[in-house]
């Protein structure tokens, strides 16, 4: 026995057994829905922006997204001089198959065409580092949009899907909680301009952060 748990291999594969065994403890304890502030509450006018429709998701997509709760709404501003859509999407527990869906696997099922994959960092108020973000530029014929989106949590927001899931597995272990949003805004580009949709993409995100993140329990 001492000779087997001397190898290299022996020892990789107990580490790997042992974290199998962490990771199913963490993931079968029952996890308490904590949802106390829920998405259609959330504002319909936050600054200069104010709602102006409130969209609707078909059961359907319901069904194929899983979410505990999701909204979808155009904002415009008189004073930015754009709209910008807004959508949220939140599980409150990613042990059952729930898990949130990436935005850039949708959008070519709605015949969007990427044109332009890069990240962006958004300063925020209320956080001592900037929050990083997936920036798309799509376009379906004449029409181009810019899509930014990142994932978050009850204290923290990561751009990448495949960070997302590793601290799930992680949150799950320590805190005995999966719960996770994706957050995603679209701004329509006017006259070819994408810095200025980006510029507006940022001022928005800057205007709802602080009112969207008691939405998700501490």
């Amino acid at each position: 026995m001492t000779g087997f748990l001397s190898s290299k291999y022996s020892r990789i594969l107990t580490v790997v057994l042992l974290l199998q065994a962490a990771v199913f403890y963490g993931m079968a304890r029952p996890e308490p829905v904590r949802i106390t502030k829920h998405l259609s509450s959330f504002p319909t006018q936050i600054g200069s922006w104010k709602m102006i429709q409130e969209g609707v998701i078909e059961k359907e997509i319901m069904d194929v997204l899983k979410a505990d709760e999701a909204i979808t709404r155009w904002y415009g501003s008189q004073e930015e001089n754009g709209s910008a859509a807004l959508f949220v999407a939140y599980f409150a527990t990613q042990r059952t198959g729930k898990t949130p869906h990436s935005p850039k696997n949708c959008l070519p099922g709605a015949g969007w065409v990427p044109v332009l994959s890069d990240r962006i960092q958004v300063s925020v108020p209320g956080r001592s580092e900037p929050l990083e973000a997936n920036r798309y530029i799509v376009a379906r014929g004449d029409d181009k949009s810019l899509v930014i989106y990142w994932y978050q949590s009850h204290h923290r927001t990561i751009a990448s899907e495949y960070e997302a899931k590793v601290y799930t597995v992680l949150d799950a272990l320590r805190y005995n909680r999966s719960d996770a949003a994706v957050v995603k805004v679209t701004v329509p580009i006017r006259d070819g301009n994408d810095q200025r949709a980006t510029e507006l993409a940022v001022r928005f995100v800057q205007t709802f952060f602080e009112k969207l993140a008691p939405h998700f329990p501490a």
